[in-house]
């Protein structure tokens, strides 16, 4: 038995490293795990009241992400794209601070994010902003190097664009703790 739930971790500990999301629960006597890599659903907002940000990544509910359906890993690396495709008025701003019940704030305390970003094939859409604030660390400062990572990362051909799209947008926490010495 103690055997078996080595093997379980390490299994889990592989299929994390492959990109899967895992969860193991130590209740059961062996442990078990869960392997999702089930795309978010892009756009879809269930929620746009009451938003909750904690630990640093929005409410799914209400941020679950959203992306430009057709956007290819050559669009992405071309340089300037991110530029050509940003348009983010300040109405949709303002809706996204409403959301999450920020109707004040100091200058540099938070930015209105795109979850899955520009330069990653992030749409501008209401479902992919939230206000990210600066800290506690790690804020939109750290989330911006776990961006530029994934992105050289598509560009390179080292992850597929989906891949990081769906990394992003389900746990940017989880990159950022695992990135590379030179983009900390």
């Amino acid at each position: 038995m103690k055997y078996l739930s080595v093997l379980i971790v390490i299994a889990a500990l592989w299929l994390a490293l492959s990109g899967c999301s895992v969860t193991i629960s130590p209740g059961s006597p062996s442990g078990t795990a869960t392997v999702s890599t089930a795309e978010p659903h892009w756009g879809v907002q269930t929620k746009t009241s009451g938003c909750v940000a904690q630990g640093g990544l929005p409410d799914s509910a209400c941020t679950p992400g959203a992306i430009f359906p057709n956007v290819t890993q050559q669009d992405i690396c071309r340089s300037g794209y991110a530029r050509s495709v940003r348009n983010v008025p300040v109405s949709e701003k303002d809706q996204a601070y409403a959301e999450y019940g920020i109707f004040h704030h100091s200058s540099g305390e938070f930015e209105i994010d795109h979850l899955v970003s520009l330069e990653l094939g992030g749409s501008n859409d209401i479902a992919n902003l939230w206000p990210e604030a600066a800290s506690p660390k790690p804020g939109f400062h750290e989330k911006d190097k776990v961006e530029n990572y994934l992105h050289d990362q598509v560009c390179s051909g080292a992850i597929a664009l989906k891949k990081a799209q769906i990394e992003i947008a389900t746990n940017w926490l989880a990159v950022y703790n695992s990135l590379p010495s030179q983009y900390q």
